[in-house]
Parts: structure tokens; C-alpha cells; sequence
């Protein structure tokens, strides 16, 4: 069997083979949390939830969109936002945050196969935690933001010494996952450019667009899928 490259369709069906078969091999798999693992943006609910929602959604977007830098887009939202640490507890118990349709099932498969699953989030680190519980996903395997607060519960930053505090923070933790445990096939899985941009290292990308559909990263996807069902027919082919 020989591949014409001068066919530029044929090119692009033999990299989407690939990918999949990186998927089917892998030895972890990293999911953003954020419209891929949840429903919601959590950062977003926590701006509605303290009363500055508007403002912050637009912020999102253009961060998501890869037009600003993760971090300033990051600060910018924060000094926003300016939650209590009372503000954050109450979110989470009022307004947990909602799986998305497949993921419980898509993770339980994984963890089957003894593929290692990390949550790699350019968002809080106490509502990754959450969800990491119901996912059984060890905390260990979580890399997110972690926000900051006075003695007294009121906002006091964010970690910036976080890698996900910053644009390519998710590649650098990918990196530090190969080199720690010497994974040799990691997928990453979001639907975000900062997602995106973490392939390399990551061995493969896999646009998710479930929840929100980024036009930049579809575009650039080779594989873009819509519903975690879809990556849990590609296991069953194994």
C-alpha cells in the first residue's frame, strides 16, 4: 500500500489514522476540565455567581480564542472577580460543577485498561478537585490553578508559580509527566488553544467540541470530535 502525499486528503485520513492509533496505545490521557470534562467555563460561573458575569465571559472568549495571553486574561479576570474564599465554597455547593454526557464512562474505560488519566486545567484547583472525586481520578493527578486568600477568606491572587498559570503551561506539564514516568504515548484531549498548543509534547490532540465549539481549534484539530462516545467506539476497537 502506498501513500500518494501529493494528495493532500489522503495525506490528512493517514495523520487522522494515526492519531487514533496514538489513542488506542496510550499510556495516559490528559483532559482539560472546563466545557471538555465539565459542562460549564468555571471561571465564568464564578464571575455570575459573584455578580460580574458579562465582563468576564467576553475575557474568556478571547482567551480561549488564543488572542490575549492565558495569564493576563487570567489576572485580568481575577482582579474582576475578586472571589471570597466563602464565595468558592458556596459555588461549589450551590452550583456543582456538571459532567459532561460520556466522560464517567470514557475515564472508567481508561482506568480499566490501566491508562493513567491526568486533569490538566488552566482553572481552580478547588473545583478540579471536585470533580477529579467523581471521576476517581487520584488527586496526584491533578494540575491546576490554585487561588490564594487572606487569613481572613478575602482574595488575595493566584499561584503564579502554577505551569498552568501561563500560556504553554499545559505543555509543560505534559513534559514533566513523560519525563517523571516515562510515558511514551500521552494524548491530550480539550477545547481550547491552550489544549491545542500543548501537542507537542503531547503525542496527539483531540479537539473536543461537545460543550463549545472554538472555530480556531476545529479548524486545526486532526481529530475533532463532539461527544466522548465517539472515543469510547475507537477503544472498543482494541
Amino acid at each position: 500500500f502506498e501513500v500518494n502525499f501529493t494528495d493532500p486528503y489522503l495525506c490528512i485520513m493517514t495523520t487522522l489514522s494515526q492519531t487514533k492509533e496514538i489513542f488506542r496505545r496510550a499510556d495516559a490521557v490528559c483532559f482539560d476540565v472546563d466545557s471538555t470534562v465539565i459542562r460549564e467555563e468555571g471561571i465564568d460561573e464564578l464571575a455570575k455567581f459573584c455578580g460580574v458575569g458579562d465582563a468576564v465571559t467576553e475575557m474568556t472568549r478571547k482567551a480561549m480564542g488564543g488572542s490575549v495571553t492565558f495569564k493576563t486574561a487570567l489576572t485580568e479576570r481575577l482582579s474582576i472577580i475578586r472571589c471570597s474564599r466563602e464565595q468558592v465554597n458556596k459555588l461549589i455547593t450551590d452550583h456543582p460543577p456538571q459532567l459532561t454526557a460520556g466522560i464517567k464512562e470514557l475515564v472508567d474505560t481508561l482506568h480499566q485498561r490501566n491508562v493513567k488519566v491526568f486533569l490538566v486545567s488552566g482553572g481552580f484547583r478547588c473545583i478540579v478537585e471536585h470533580v477529579s472525586t467523581q471521576l476517581n481520578i487520584p488527586l496526584h493527578h491533578v494540575y491546576a490553578n490554585r487561588l490564594k486568600f487572606y487569613f481572613n477568606g478575602e482574595f488575595a491572587g493566584f499561584d503564579e508559580t502554577q505551569p498552568t498559570s501561563e500560556s504553554n503551561g499545559k505543555g509543560k506539564v505534559i513534559s514533566m509527566l513523560k519525563e517523571k514516568h516515562g510515558f511514551k504515548n500521552v494524548v491530550m484531549i480539550g477545547d481550547g488553544a491552550t489544549d491545542l498548543e500543548a501537542c507537542p509534547p503531547a503525542n496527539a490532540f483531540i479537539g473536543f467540541g461537545g460543550n463549545v465549539v472554538r472555530q480556531q481549534v476545529k479548524e486545526r484539530s486532526l481529530w475533532y470530535v463532539t461527544s466522548f462516545r465517539e472515543l469510547l467506539k475507537e477503544l472498543e476497537k482494541i
